[in-house]
């Protein structure tokens, strides 16, 4: 039935269009209805995305192949620990190349300007291994084998742009963590996500030194590289085998992504509340349209009944009102989609949240506006189905 109203909309005269002129009023109104809806839901995708991004960029930066940690891990805020000599028996399997321990935790610093608390992930490492991605964070690790020593992510959330300009001449900042006087040596780039301000790297020595509780016999996470050529699924596969599942998890590096952001999305209530944000912006965009097309029918219904006197069928005229629901989509992606481009950039800079516009979500959005605006032309012409033209007239 579709093709055949979108066939009919570019061989007649284009009377929804007209109709939606007549009244111009109306027609800036349901523009400004769909507008919203769009930009509620580009917000609400553009959060659930910076959501997803910021909790994996940590991953993505460690240069991993197959990673070992506890099988009770969920998000990053809680990894959990595995006992250290999981990773001495892992390098025994034939295909891995090599593997470090990771450590990662959460603390709380002091702002050396403000000497505000500041919420930063910690990725503890040995200096002398190569455990980024990166090679600007992979260029400073030696200069974390001095003890109290740390890399500072410039792009963390809050006010350093004193602490910025002292590093870049050089200077050396201090700053406190748990009592413990810690040097910033060096600047890295990653940014804020929902639940932390920043990051820091550190040794692994100098994080037992900032995180009293932890020993050197447990560790956050074993990271693997397999020899060129080497399907790193099947040494996940092989390591299932050799290592205990009761206290190690074997994933790969693209796996683990998956799963943070499938926790993220099913086990959260942020992902909850940002999914129904859009079912949300959705139901207003839908309410809204219905009403300006119920109102149109209705005030053109002794024209509709005309076109049913002269044998015009139904389907043509729910073609009229889907070409004025098209129209209506149209219309008010465009600016709901320039204003939210801005609102991204303002977010962006407000919270270094990794908040962007993607060709996938344009096509996504656009999709459910016209379905929406579809939905309720679809509806509102359910009067027409039932317009007697001899009641009418």
């Amino acid at each position: 039935m579709i093709p055949q109203l979108v066939a009919r909309l570019w061989t007649r005269t284009p009377l929804g269009w007209y109709q939606l002129l007549h009244n111009r009023r109306r027609l800036i109104v349901a523009v400004a209805g769909v507008a919203f809806a769009n930009i509620l839901i580009f917000m609400q995708l553009g959060f659930l995305g910076a959501l997803f991004e910021s909790s994996v960029i940590p991953i993505r930066l460690l240069d991993a192949d197959v990673v070992l940690m506890s099988p009770e891990a969920r998000g990053l805020a809680n990894l959990g620990t595995i006992p250290r000599r999981r990773l001495y028996q892992a390098l025994g399997v034939k295909g891995i190349k090599s593997g470090i321990t990771f450590q990662f935790g959460t603390l709380s610093y002091r702002n050396p300007a403000t000497h505000k608390l500041i919420s930063a992930m910690v990725f503890a490492v040995d200096p002398n291994a190569h455990a980024f991605n990166d090679p600007q964070i992979n260029a400073q690790l030696p200069t974390l084998k001095l003890i109290d020593t740390a890399l500072f992510d410039q792009r963390t959330r809050g006010d350093f742009a004193a602490t910025l300009a002292a590093m870049r001449r050089g200077e050396r900042v201090r700053t406190e963590i748990l009592g413990r006087e810690i040097t910033f040596a060096g600047l890295f780039s990653v940014g804020a996500s929902f639940e932390n301000d920043g990051t820091l790297v550190m040794s692994d020595q100098t994080f037992l030194h900032v995180a009293p509780r932890r020993s050197l016999s447990a560790i956050t996470a074993a990271l693997l590289k397999v020899n060129l050529g080497t399907d790193p699924e099947q040494i996940a596969a092989t390591l299932h085998l050799v290592l205990p599942p009761q206290d190690t998890q074997v994933i790969t590096k693209a796996a683990w992504i998956r799963f943070i952001q499938d926790y993220l999305a099913k086990e959260t209530p942020i992902g909850f509340v940002f999914t129904f944000g859009v079912t949300v912006g959705l139901f207003i965009g839908f309410v809204i349209v219905y009403q300006i097309l119920f109102a149109d029918v209705n005030d053109h219904l002794a024209e509709y009944a005309t076109f049913k006197a002269m044998g015009y069928t139904d389907g043509f005229l729910l073609s009229v009102v889907f070409e004025e629901a098209l129209l209506l989509a149209v219309l008010g992606f465009v600016p709901g989609f320039a204003i939210t481009l801005g609102f991204y950039e303002i977010t962006r800079l407000v919270t270094h949240l990794p908040i962007a516009m993607d060709a996938a979500r344009i096509a996504l959005v656009f999709a459910l506006s016209f379905g929406m605006c579809a939905a309720s032309g679809a509806i509102a012409t359910r009067r027409l189905s039932a317009a007697d033209p001899a009641d009418i007239f």
